[in-house]
């Protein structure tokens, strides 16, 4: 539908928005579209009644959870303003109305043992184990999302400084930093299984065995992979490497406003939700360590 096209190729050039968040806008317009469709509408005549009987519909048929309702008002939200802003139509209804209360969920993280039996994994002989490894040394390292890391080329890498320059949500740049840990996996990479992997001269730092560059879908393949040789009972996904490392760092006195820049947050409501579980570790503390906490 040239509408949606249209509007989806506003968010990716002219928004900036990532290809993973423009994706997810495209699953959730087509669900969309499928409905109308369904139900026989047209999506430039749509009346409050229907955005209603749509939220229903996902509610109680999709049997789709809150969060995924509120992202599905977003998408729409957006897209209705989007042709109010091309004259299509004259009233965006989907600015008044509120999508269901969303879960509050603490971000799932990993304890520093857990992280320590997945680096454990790969095996470092191997082109593909040195690659493993420095993904999940990346990823703790530095915070970044899966979007981030695989966009990394070898340009970007400071190697004497221990910094590479990210591009970020909306095109912003910032440079993120890694210890010796990972400094010593990337120059074990860079000086063997990057050489042997990188057989069509690829600017990017994570290849495949063909040398193409690993795609986001990829990388959650070998995060897949890995944890299933160990003993953890826990999904392991690029994010939850991404919430360890904010964890960890608020957990060792870091501020909050520094672990806002690392992760590229824009507002720090989106950091805050770190201090609820770094205040229930704080808790856990107090009630086994202060003498007179408890009788």
């Amino acid at each position: 539908m040239d509408e949606m096209e249209n509007f989806l190729e506003y968010l990716e050039y002219q928004r900036h928005y990532s290809k993973y968040t423009v994706d997810n806008y495209r699953k959730d317009l087509e669900s969309y579209f499928s409905y109308i469709e369904q139900e026989n509408l047209s999506y430039l005549k749509i009346e409050p009644q229907d955005i209603r009987f749509y939220l229903a519909y996902m509610k109680e048929k999709k049997k789709e959870k809150p969060t995924s309702i509120a992202r599905h008002l977003s998408a729409l939200r957006g897209f209705y303003q989007y042709l109010v802003s091309e004259g299509k139509i004259d009233n965006n209804y989907f600015l008044l109305v509120k999508g269901p209360k969303k879960e509050k969920n603490l971000p799932r993280f990993f304890e520093y043992n857990e992280l320590e039996a997945l680096f454990e994994v790969p095996d470092l002989k191997t082109p593909i184990g040195q690659r493993n490894r420095l993904i999940l040394e990346i990823l703790y390292a530095t915070g970044c999302r899966v979007g981030e890391l695989v966009s990394i080329q070898i340009k970007d890498i400071k190697r004497q400084e221990r910094k590479i320059l990210i591009l970020g949500k909306g095109k912003k740049e910032r440079f993120l930093y890694y210890g010796e840990n990972a400094e010593e996996i990337l120059n074990l990479y860079l000086g063997d299984g990057y050489l042997q992997l990188n057989k069509k001269n690829s600017p990017y730092l994570f290849l495949n065995q063909k040398g193409q560059p690993l795609t986001t879908e990829g990388i959650r393949y070998i995060l897949d992979t890995i944890i299933q040789q160990t003993s953890i009972h826990k999904h392991l996904s690029p994010h939850m490497i991404r919430h360890s490392f904010a964890t960890h760092l608020l957990n060792e006195g870091c501020d909050l406003l520094s672990v806002q820049s690392l992760l590229g947050h824009e507002s720090l409501k989106s950091t805050q939700i770190y201090t609820h579980v770094t205040t229930d570790r704080l808790k856990d503390v107090y009630y086994h360590s202060f003498p007179r906490a408890k009788k």
